[in-house]
Parts: structure tokens; sequence; C-alpha cells
């Protein structure tokens, strides 16, 4: 526990002026509580019988404790009561009540105010802290991880710890005050009957100890099962076209259903194991207060305590147990917020497998030849690339093809350093771009996808996320340039027009040709296209073409290409197959070699001359 409340602490610290307020707040109240409790008897002593006793209580006290209040009834004035015409003297006495009440009060909001803020700002910091190191985990963890999964942790897991800070922190440090002031009152007037009245307060103890480990676990499964529900609401809104389509809404619903029905059965589970032990403690309190009536009814009547006192006896029996059930309640929901914890913690805990170079070495990748040396990649025990060797010269457009899982995107996510390869170096101007920071080496590489990511956002600000920050003039251009201006002034907002989640609302040649306007703004010196345009008609990848034939004027280029008419005009042409380069050459050369390339060439064409005729 003290390991996980250190984790917390990490994230607090920034904040613990505040916080340390705020608990001297919490403490404040707890000593007012007892302070509030010393003053009941003597105020209804002035009120009824013209004597607070107060010097007579203090007689009373155990005799553990005789030299404190002996001591304090000598400098301790005798309380008289004032004339029953002094009402102002009278309303000073009484008012001490609700002056008390209002100090209380105050400091218990403060309390909670500061204590509240301080969490809120904390679980903000955790979340964006969890975020921004997601976001710079490699690929493969991406590729191994749910989003809905993710998105749990970062939304339902932080907001857990919220109860840390603001609840149990503060019950951690208030309450015990509390109970210990309480407490002290007690045994100084009753001693006897506090000692017996807090016999069975060691029993209570016993719920929280069983109840705490299935509560950990049940919390836990509880959140695993939140996040199943966040990755299937994810996946159902995002696939429902395909869900339409396949009339799959009864399926995915009953789903839903199955696995919002073990959510409910877990938190049913966390919330009896949390309610169960605090409900013990009020059993126990009654208990204890049934003890002492028994007590009583053995002692003498000269003897018994008289009904005011009783009364006070009570009241500080009830903000004793109070608080002790406060105190049971927070450690259910440490426990609850610990199981929470794990996951956010295991997850900053990742650490990124493409590391940061220690001293990163400057990359000029302009005019630079790229070049493969023996490279090797493995995804798991699966061997995906073996002995790599390619050379691309800096300016030429050299081509990957290949069959579905060959390896082509391998090699270009390898370039960006999505991963590092199992073996061998890539090096851009003689680099090793392992030695080169990740954020410089992908500023000086623009990607146009098969599939291109657009945001829930402007035309304009789509484009310009080539280029923070770039003027409403180069935005312009970039559109131009990438055969996009026409159909962005066609629409009443132009380039300030919402496209949708994921641009739903433009066509696949408009949502390619925002992604080429995007990397012209980049002006990057070296493009990789992945299949840039085989998932578009005819029209579509006529105009995307137009706008990629000028996006690679003066840039090195690799183009992912599973349409080999897109590829005829390469420099080069690398031909893939599990994973290993088998030819390499012009589109010419290629087809007279009668290779693997001409067997690709004649599954798409055929290997008749008028459709080889018409592919050139």
């Amino acid at each position: 526990m003290i390991d996980f409340l250190g984790q917390i602490w990490i994230f607090v610290r920034p904040y613990r002026w505040r916080l340390f307020t705020g608990f001297f707040c919490g403490l404040m109240f707890g000593v007012i509580n007892g302070i509030f409790l010393a003053s009941i008897k003597p105020i209804t002593g002035l009120v009824f019988t013209g004597h607070a006793g107060v010097h007579d209580q203090l007689e009373k006290a155990p005799a553990f404790v005789h030299p404190f209040t002996h001591w304090v009834a000598l400098h301790l004035p005798a309380f008289k009561a004032p004339p029953p015409g002094n009402m102002v003297a009278w309303a000073f006495i009484v008012g001490i009540i609700p002056a008390l009440m209002l100090v209380r009060n105050a400091m218990q909001y403060a309390s909670v105010y500061l204590t509240n803020w301080v969490a809120l700002h904390t679980i903000g910091d955790i979340r964006s802290k969890l975020f921004a190191h997601i976001q710079n985990l490699s690929l493969g963890f991406f590729s191994r991880s749910s989003t809905g999964e993710l998105m749990s942790r970062i939304n339902s897991d932080t907001q857990t710890l919220t109860v840390i800070v603001s609840t149990a922190l503060v019950s951690i440090v208030q309450n015990p005050v509390v109970v210990i002031c309480a407490l002290g009152y007690q045994i100084m007037v009753q001693p006897k009957l506090t000692l017996i009245a807090m016999i069975v307060f060691p029993a209570s103890i016993v719920p929280v100890v069983i109840f705490g480990r299935k509560l950990r676990k049940s919390a836990r499964a509880a959140q695993m099962h939140n996040a199943e529900l966040t990755k299937h609401m994810h996946e159902a809104f995002t696939a429902n076209r395909v869900i339409k389509a396949y009339n799959l809404e009864a399926t995915v619903a009953e789903d839903f259903r199955i696995i919002n029905k073990k959510f409910v059965n877990q938190r049913m589970r966390v919330i009896r194991a949390d309610e169960f032990p605090s409900q013990f403690t009020e059993l126990f309190s009654g208990i204890g207060l049934a003890l002492v009536l028994l007590y009583i009814l053995h002692l003498p009547m000269a003897d018994r305590p008289g009904l005011p006192d009783l009364l006070v006896f009570g009241l500080a029996l009830v903000m004793t147990y109070k608080p002790i059930k406060e105190i049971v309640r927070v450690q259910n929901q440490l426990q609850q917020a610990r199981a929470s914890t794990e996951r956010v913690f295991e997850l900053l805990a990742m650490t990124n497998s493409v590391p940061e170079p220690a001293a990163p070495k400057m990359l000029h990748a302009s005019k630079a030849d790229i070049t493969f040396e023996n490279v090797d990649f493995n995804y798991g025990e699966k061997p995906v690339l073996q002995k790599i060797n390619l050379t691309v010269k800096a300016g030429q457009m050299v081509a990957l093809v290949g069959a579905s899982g060959s390896g082509k995107t391998t090699i270009a996510n390898l370039l960006l350093r999505f991963y590092d390869p199992a073996r061998g170096t890539i090096k851009i101007g003689g680099v090793d771009i392992r030695e080169v920071g990740t954020r410089d080496l992908r500023n000086q590489i623009a990607v146009v996808a098969q599939e291109n990511i657009l945001f829930n956002d402007t035309i304009r600000r789509n484009i310009e996320l080539g280029r923070i920050g770039a003027t409403s003039e180069e935005i312009i251009a970039a559109a131009k340039h990438a055969h996009a201006n026409e159909f962005i002034s066609q629409r009443q907002e132009g380039f300030d027009a919402v496209i949708g989640e994921k641009g739903f609302s433009l066509s696949g040649g408009q949502r390619q040709r925002l992604a080429i306007a995007r990397a012209v703004l980049k002006d990057a010196p070296i493009l990789v296209l992945d299949e840039a345009t085989s998932a578009l008609d005819t029209e579509s990848e006529r105009a995307v073409q137009a706008a990629l034939d000028e996006l690679m004027k003066g840039r090195t280029t690799i183009c992912i290409a599973h349409r080999l008419s897109t590829v005829r005009h390469a420099d080069m042409i690398v031909v893939l197959d599990e994973g290993k380069i088998v030819e390499t050459g012009k589109h010419e050369e290629l087809l007279k070699r009668d290779g693997y390339y001409k067997r690709l060439y004649d599954l798409q064409f055929g290997s008749g001359g008028d459709r080889r005729q018409q592919m050139e």
C-alpha cells in the first residue's frame, strides 16, 4: 500500500501546499468537533443549573491524566451564570454553539474544496501523461492493444483515482483526529463507559480484512469488463456500416448485453464487499451501546450518570463510530482505487520498443540515398523480412511490388521507425536512423496511404496538420497542387467546411487529395506512397495520380503498389516474395526476364498482347 500511495504522490506533489492546507482544515474540523463536544455540558449546565460544572468534571478524570486536569483546573476560571436579564451575556454563551458549528463547517468546506481541487488537477495530469505516453509507444503496441481498452484506462481507471485524493487521503487524516478527540473526551468524563462501549471495536476490523481482499479482486474484474464494454461500443460504432449490411444489429446487441451483465455482476460484488464492513461497524456500535446500558442497570441509582451526562456520552459515541465507519469505507475505496491504479501504472511503466537515441544525430534527408543493409524483421516468431539489401538513390522513384504479406508495407514502417529491424541497419545519407531522433526522422518523410485518416475538423485544419502553423496562402497553394481546390471551392464553407469523422462527407478520391495536400504542405524530401490509388475508381485514380505526379517531383519516393499499372514508369521496381527481394529492375526489363514479376503481371492483365498494349 505504501508503494501504491508513493506512485500517487509523484503526481500530487506539485499541488502539495493546497493539499496540506486541506489536511490542516480537516485536522481543525476534527479538533473543533472535540471542542464542540466538550462545550455542550458546560453550556447546558449554565442554562439549567447556573453552574458549568467544569471543575467537577476535571476532578472526575482518570488518575493517569490527573496532572494535566489539575493544572487546567488551577488556571481555568470558575464559570458562573450571568443574571437572567442580561440577554447579551446569555446570547454570547449560547452563541458559542452556532459559532463553533460555523467554524467547523467552514473548515469542512475548505478541506473538501481544496482536496477535490488537488484531486481533479492530479487526475487531469495523470490522464494527460497517460495519453501522451500511449501516443509515444511504438506501432507494435497499438497492433497488440484494443482501442476500447485504452480508452477505458484513460477515462474510467483514472477517474477512480479521484477517490484516493479527494476522499481517502482526507478521511485518513481527518477521521482519526475526530475519533481521538471524541474518545479523549469520553475517557476523561466517563472512562468505564467508554471502555465498555469500545470493547467490541476490534471485532469490527475482521470484516474489513475479509471483504477487502474480495473487493480488490472484484474491482479489478469490473474494470476489465468495463474496458470490454468500451471496446465493444467502439467497434460497433466504427463498423456500423458492416453491421447494417449483414443485419448484425441483434447479434451485436446480444454480445453487448452479455458483457454488460458480467460488468453489473462484478459491480454488485464490489458493492456487497464495500457495504458489509461498514454495516458491521454500525452493528458493533449498537452492541457497544447495549453493553453500556446493561452496565448502568447494574449500578446503584446514586452512582448512575445523570441524563445530561448520558446524552453527551451518546453524542460522543455517535461522533466516534461515524468516523470509524468512514475509515472502514476508505479502506474499501482504496482497494477499488488500487485495482484501477495498477492498470494505469502498468501502462505508464511500459517502455517504447523503439527507443530514442541518447545523443541524436542531425539528419539531412534532402538529396540523400536510402540504404537497407541485411535487414531482418519478425512479427513475434514469424519472420517477415529476410536479408533485405536495397539502395534507393536520391530523387529516384522506387516501387515495391509483390503479393499480400510479402513485406512491402513493413519496409516502409521500418523506414519510418515504427519498428526497429531485428538485424541489419537502415541508413539515410549514411546515418543509421536509430541514431536520429524519431521526430527529426519523420519530419523528413511524408506518407500518403491507401486509407488516410482525416479528422472531424475543417478542411483547412486537416491540411494544416502537414505543417502546423502554415499560413492560409500556403494551405491554399498545397490544395491546388493536390488538385483539391476545385471540389473545396464548390462547398459553401470552402476551406472551413467540417468534413465529419474520418472525412465521411467526402468521396474516396477527395479524401486522398486532401491527404496529398497535407503531404505537399509538409514538403518533406522523402515520400512514401502506400497503395495510394488502389482503392479508387478509374476517374478518381486519374485525378489522384495527377496530384501524386506533382508531389513526387524532386523527391525520393518509395511507392508500395498492388496495381502494376501505377509503377511502370518507376526508376526501379523491387519485387518481394515471402519477405525476400527476388527481382529488381525496370518494368520492361522485368517483363523480359519472365520471372516472378512477369507472373504477377500475367495474373493482373493476362498474357495477351492486347492486354499488354493497354497497360503500356
